[in-house]
């Protein structure tokens, strides 16, 4: 991380606004099990323009500034969490991106994919968590994780979804007005900018 601010400055407001992203979708919650609950991840963002390490780093810094000042999470928790949210999440996030920037698909609807499936991922890793965590009388691991996973599931699939899109507008945003630095971060090339230059034209 310090390296890629020593070596360009522009990225410095980038790596800002990842961060903020993510704490603030994180930070709206919704109670979904006892003992945890259910919000956006907003790591999708800080994986496609930074890579899953170094989100992994601002996601663990959002769950601690959380922890201290919202009551969100705790820090006895931290590493789990961190592992879920910052780790699995954003690992999913860039194999999603890059298989459909491969496959040629549209940015935006590769950017929604890969915030979406970010979140889904995060909370399939957080129920396996909590499954050997909590294994259930009858069934065990097993039948613990598939209960936690559809209780997750009602709230997560809508909002995993909701998230993609607030994340596709918010690199439209970030396309419009910094694609230079995410032509140098080889976020997205030279082609795919023309594209969307002459689409919207």
């Amino acid at each position: 991380m310090n390296k890629l601010i020593k070596g360009d400055r522009d990225v410095l407001p980038l790596l800002a606004v990842s961060a903020a992203f993510t704490f603030v979708l994180s930070s709206l919650k919704m109670p979904s099990v006892t003992g945890s609950c259910s919000h956006p991840t907003g790591t999708g963002l800080g994986a496609i323009l930074f890579g899953p390490w170094m989100t992994s780093v601002m996601a663990m810094i959002v769950l601690i500034y959380q922890a201290i000042f919202l009551a969100h999470g705790g820090l006895t928790t931290l590493g789990a969490n961190t592992f879920s949210m910052g780790i699995a999440g954003p690992i999913v996030a860039v194999f999603i991106y890059k298989a459909a920037m491969k496959s040629r698909q549209n940015l935006y609807l590769a950017v929604f994919l890969a915030a979406t499936f970010a979140d889904w991922a995060t909370y399939i890793v957080t129920s396996l968590q909590l499954a050997l965590a909590f294994p259930a009388a009858s069934g065990g691991v097993f039948a613990s994780f598939w209960a936690f996973a559809a209780v997750f599931a009602v709230t997560q699939v809508p909002l995993a979804i909701l998230e993609g899109v607030v994340t596709a507008l918010m690199f439209k945003y970030i396309v419009q007005l910094r694609s230079d630095v995410l032509l140098k971060m080889n976020v997205v090339s030279p082609s795919t900018l023309k594209s969307l230059k002459e689409s919207s034209a």
